[in-house]
């Protein structure tokens, strides 16, 4: 294995912990902002990683191209609805009531 594989290797298994580490937070911290802080940056940074790791795989450079796509809309749909989550729940009109 060249150096470079072992660098992608590494992306992948960082992107896999960012994701472990997400789902401890949203099981381990007290309320709903901290654990939709913990899902939001893991899962992005995550999601990141293991793009960054999948990137040689590609064919060609528009497959790469869509990897980083659909990366730039998860993030965006992630940060959308955290804040959609947030300011309902600040709004306290929800049934669920923690």
């Amino acid at each position: 294995m060249d150096p470079l594989h072992l660098v992608f290797g590494a992306s992948l298994i960082a992107g896999a912990f960012f994701f472990v580490a997400g789902t401890v937070g949203l099981i381990r911290l007290p309320d709903r902002f901290s654990r939709l802080h913990a899902l939001t940056k893991a899962d992005n940074v995550g999601l990141g990683f293991i793009v960054l790791g999948l990137m040689p795989l590609a064919p060609d450079i528009f497959y790469a191209l869509k990897l980083v796509l659909v990366w730039l809309l998860v993030v965006i749909a992630g940060a959308t609805g955290a804040h959609l989550i947030a300011k309902r729940a600040l709004r306290g009109d929800g049934e669920d009531v923690l």
